[in-house]
């Protein structure tokens, strides 16, 4: 291989990062995970011999198996440190289109949002439950429209394997977004929310919270937060009312997530805190505080 040619590839492998994080925030669900899959990827690219590299056909078809095998064994150890997180793990909530889809259409803006569901904190918290190799067969497929001859490699199981493991992972996904409001239904009543949260009476928030609203803060050990769920609507909405008493200089601002309306928490032109929630029959049902900064790489 000549120089330029050398060089031409070098350009297209490392072209390809923007997909690999794609890729790899789907299944990792922390931008730092996603990123350091990421570098294991790019160094077995750099340790194979000048020859092996020339032979490859197609860079952006070997990086992506590599990327989702380096994702597949982070995920077979995950669950063991998970266990061992301070208070209640969450995935790293994003701001809308953080990362483009691998199918990068040129479609209409509703069409857009329902492609970029797939980095919501909602869908990132379902594919948690899932088993690595359903997690890793869904992400692949629906997502990134991998064939599951394809995905097998990955997996290292059968393809008939592989699309059962995805057609499983789909069926828990869309029980999930059957249950949640519509874009429009969500981003009202969550406006609501914030009317009575800002309102000061704790009357006006309990009609607006579902009767058996959860929330869940993720401070990581590294800030204050709630080291166990809050459940049900008057013990949520006295936790809401009381880190808003304690933090009288904070600002909560309306933001657009990909979950739909929720809220990002300001202090000291930084932001300390992002909100995504969670409407079902016309009320909130979830609420997801993240508070950790390890996690809020992308707001700052």
């Amino acid at each position: 291989m000549n120089p330029q040619d050398d060089e031409a590839l070098q350009a297209e492998v490392l072209g390809e990062r923007r997909h690999l994080m794609s890729l790899a925030f789907r299944m990792l669900g922390t931008v730092a995970e996603a990123e350091d899959a990421v570098q294991e990827t790019y160094i077995r690219w750099y340790r194979l011999s000048q020859d092996e590299r020339e032979a490859i056909e197609v860079p952006r078809a070997w990086l992506t198996r590599v990327a989702s095998r380096v994702c597949l064994n982070v995920l077979d150890s995950a669950r063991h440190r998970r266990e061992r997180y301070v208070g209640p793990w969450l995935p790293e909530p994003v701001p809308a289109f953080a990362f483009a889809t691998a199918r990068d259409p040129q479609e209409d803006p509703l069409e857009r949002v329902t492609l970029d569901e797939s980095i919501s904190s909602a869908l990132l918290v379902v594919l948690e439950a899932m088993t690595p190799a359903e997690r890793v067969s869904f992400v692949l497929h629906d997502v990134f429209a991998m064939p599951f001859n394809d995905i097998a490699q990955v997996v290292g199981r059968t393809p008939a394997a592989c699309r059962q493991l995805a057609t499983s992972a789909r069926r828990h996904v869309q029980q999930n977004r059957n249950r949640r409001a519509s874009r429009a239904e969500h981003d009202e009543v969550v406006r609501a929310f914030a009317a009575a949260a800002r309102s000061g009476d704790i009357a006006n928030l309990i009609p607006v919270l579902d009767p058996q609203v959860v929330l869940r803060s993720d401070g990581g050990g590294r800030v204050a937060a709630a080291r166990n769920p809050v459940i049900g609507a008057d013990k949520v909405a006295r936790f809401l009312f009381g880190a808003l008493h304690k933090n009288p200089e904070a600002l909560v601002l309306d933001q657009q997530t990909p979950d739909g309306l929720g809220f990002a928490i300001w202090d000291g032109g930084r932001i300390h805190g992002v909100a995504t929630l969670d409407v079902v029959a016309g009320r909130v049902a979830d609420v997801r505080l993240m508070m950790n900064p390890d996690k809020l790489t992308l707001w700052n």
